[in-house]
């Protein structure tokens, strides 16, 4: 069996991904003991991949070599398996390959078999995703968000943002949020129906931080000189729950806060949290996810790209905020 897959060609520069990434057509290696073969039918794109695509050795995993294939988690259909606990026909969820077909160790790609009654398979990575499972910690147990408090979510309009204001709300919370434009505001608010929204991208971004008043928790999804805004506008002894750095994944540089000292004269706790570090506790928090989901109380809009060969274009929107949503790339008919 041929596979179309993309690999990395070289380290991209900033969105340059054309440049970076070459689509190849090979052919299918027999399974070893312990993988299994999954027939995707979605791509989920993040912007924590970004990281992988440097040659940083510093980050929370190590860059993805050059040569190698793209990797980024995958939904779809087992089609063959010789790892035990998976059948052919299971829906699964996985790290895999940006490909038709993605080949993987069942055990550390992280291989999940997924109830196929949910109606739209799409949730397994948005609420009851990798995304869900973020929002919900960032928000209850790195935040540790108390019913009244306000919380703020910086790419509230992103796909772990968007929950995360949901979830804020869910809990009790003032759940303000902080996006780029008149549109994703407006979604936010009208049709979120959170407190309030705040428009980076319009020039009095301070005055409409101080719209907000103290924040308690602030979810920072961008770090960069929005951490720097939010930090002087926290209450004493408000948390920071840093889930991604949106700022630093394409420029090539990294920054500090220029208000660091702010942590210290506001008491500040900040913490940076990562998926796989609860990945033990994805049942549980898939259960209470669900629960709200089904009931209509935890929305996902998707942005979709339909066709492997279209895979960069979505993963590009992901940096030009050019979405409102779970960005995926489906696949097949």
């Amino acid at each position: 069996m041929n596979n179309r897959i993309w690999r990395i060609a070289r380290c991209p520069v900033g969105t340059d991904f054309a440049a970076a990434l070459e689509l190849a057509e090979e052919r299918l290696a027999p399974l070893e003991d312990g993988q299994i073969r999954i027939r995707n039918s979605h791509l989920s794109m993040d912007a924590g991949t970004r990281m992988w695509l440097t040659d940083r050795e510093d980050g929370y995993q190590p860059p993805l070599p050059v040569g190698g294939p793209m990797t980024g988690l995958v939904l779809g259909e087992v089609i063959e398996s010789r790892a035990d606990g998976f059948t052919t026909g299971d829906l699964v969820r996985a790290f895999g390959q940006w490909a038709d077909v993605s080949t993987v160790d069942a055990v550390m790609s992280g291989a999940l078999r997924l109830d196929p009654a949910v109606a739209d398979r799409r949730a397994w990575f948005g609420p009851l995703g990798m995304n869900g499972w973020t929002a919900l910690w960032g928000i209850e147990r790195t935040g540790a968000a108390q019913p009244g408090e306000k919380v703020l979510v910086s790419a509230a309009a992103g796909a772990t943002g968007i929950l995360a204001v949901q979830i804020a709300g869910l809990l009790g919370c003032e759940a303000w949020g902080i996006a780029g434009g008149a549109a994703k505001c407006a979604y936010l608010t009208r049709a979120l129906g959170i407190a309030g929204a705040v428009d980076y991208k319009a020039q009095d971004l301070g005055a409409q931080l101080d719209r907000v008043g103290g924040v308690d928790v602030y979810f920072d999804n961008v770090g960069g000189p929005l951490l720097d805004a939010v930090l002087t506008r926290m209450n004493h002894y408000g948390r920071v729950a840093v889930c991604g750095l949106l700022a630093n994944y394409t420029g090539g540089t990294r920054t500090a806060p220029r208000e660091f000292d702010q942590v210290l004269m506001r008491r500040l706790r900040v913490e940076g949290f990562f998926s796989p570090d609860f990945m033990h506790e994805g049942a549980a928090l898939t259960q209470r996810l669900r629960s709200w989901h089904e009931a209509g109380e935890l929305v996902m809009p998707y942005d979709v790209t339909r066709g492997l060969e279209n895979t960069l274009a979505a993963y590009a929107r992901l940096f030009t905020g050019a979405n409102i949503g779970k960005v995926i790339v489906e696949l097949g008919a």
